[in-house]
């Protein structure tokens, strides 16, 4: 196929907005697989890249076929590659290692300090075909919907995020009630945590978090006293667990003040500028800190899958779906704040 071309959404040049252009359809290596792309999903990161903020400049090199959320066809193989064969219905892990660091010698392949992101810093999945190591590759089971399985990597991101510590019978805060932190209320409830409270300032993704996850406690802290909900649990003492998912400085600070001596928070969320962080209190409360990144390659998968095969049902934050060609549509929507997961289907290109 290296001889044809594909449409594809690029990062054409230093500039705001995406590209609707062709390109070569990817050429495949000897341990690499080729994968038509039948749905991605929109990620937060793609709206940084979109935007071309600040943090997009410092890292995006264009140009750039966008996108890493995915799932697909598997129509190529490389001569090496012996465990996937054409045909197979795919997503894949777009953090792309090297190998060769002690991190990833030693099986921790997600600390990998030389990882690059798919969409992010080489060519990614917003187009017909994707290339991806077979390393990275993940077949999908025929329970899992070409939907859903465009949005395995932000699931992962909640699972690994909610796992980070033992949250059974635990009193869980999660502040952030974007995508990734309702599937994480999600994840909680359905792994046994006694009380999931979700917390934003948004009331449409606090109403989306009730259609979503069953028995979560939602509190809009613009205009409710998180407090008076503690009390209304009969939390005593503070929360045992926080998920900080917003990147909200305001957030955070909150986070710590009601979480329990002795409390344990995982961070996913990254802030636009630096946090006031009162260390002072993370001390004297013998807070753990703990930051995520990414999933764990390959532990989340696993859960994740096993999870979902169990019965999780994250399907409902699937709210928007957009022809691939409608992306300006499909971004528009996925900027107003109102919407959960946005997928693009490239099936009708």
């Amino acid at each position: 196929m290296s001889n044809q071309v594909m449409y594809s959404l690029q990062k054409a040049e230093a500039a705001e907005a995406l590209q609707w252009l062709e390109a070569p359809i990817p050429t495949i290596g000897e341990d690499d697989v080729l994968i038509k792309v039948r749905r991605t999903g929109i990620c937060g990161t793609d709206i940084h890249i979109w935007d071309w903020d600040a943090w997009a400049q410092s890292i995006v090199p264009v140009p750039i076929i966008t996108g890493h959320e995915f799932s697909g066809e598997v129509v190529e193989v490389g001569k090496n590659v012996s465990t996937l064969k054409v045909g197979q219905r795919v997503s894949g892990e777009g953090h792309l290692i090297q190998h060769s660091s002690r991190q990833a010698r030693s099986g921790r392949f997600h600390l990998d300090p030389g990882t690059r992101g798919l969409g992010v810093e080489t060519d990614g999945a917003f187009a017909q075909y994707v290339q991806l190591p077979a390393f990275n590759v993940i077949e999908l089971p025929d329970s899992i919907s070409d939907d859903l399985g465009a949005i395995l990597d932000p699931l992962g991101n909640a699972v690994h995020t909610a796992l980070a510590f033992d949250i059974l019978g635990e009193d869980v805060l999660i502040t952030g009630a974007g995508p990734i932190g309702i599937m994480a209320a999600a994840v909680c409830r359905f792994a046994g945590a006694r009380n999931v409270v979700l917390t934003d300032i948004n009331d449409a993704r606090l109403t989306l978090a009730r259609s979503v996850v069953a028995d979560v406690h939602t509190v809009n802290v613009s205009t409710r006293n998180l407090e008076a909900e503690m009390q209304a649990l009969g939390i005593k003492q503070g929360f045992d667990i926080g998920l900080e998912m917003s990147g909200s400085g305001a957030a955070l600070s909150q986070m710590i003040e009601a979480l329990d001596v002795g409390g344990r928070l995982a961070l996913l969320g990254i802030p636009s500028t630096s946090a006031d962080l009162d260390l002072s209190r993370v001390v004297l409360k013998s807070i753990t800190l703990k930051g995520i990144y990414g999933r764990e390659m390959f532990e989340t998968w696993y859960k994740m899958l096993a999870m979902l095969d169990a019965g999780l049902n994250i399907e409902p934050i699937i709210t928007h779906l957009f022809p691939a060609r409608d992306f300006e549509g499909a971004f528009a929507a996925m900027k107003s704040g109102q919407t959960g997961k946005v997928v693009l289907d490239w099936t009708e290109v």
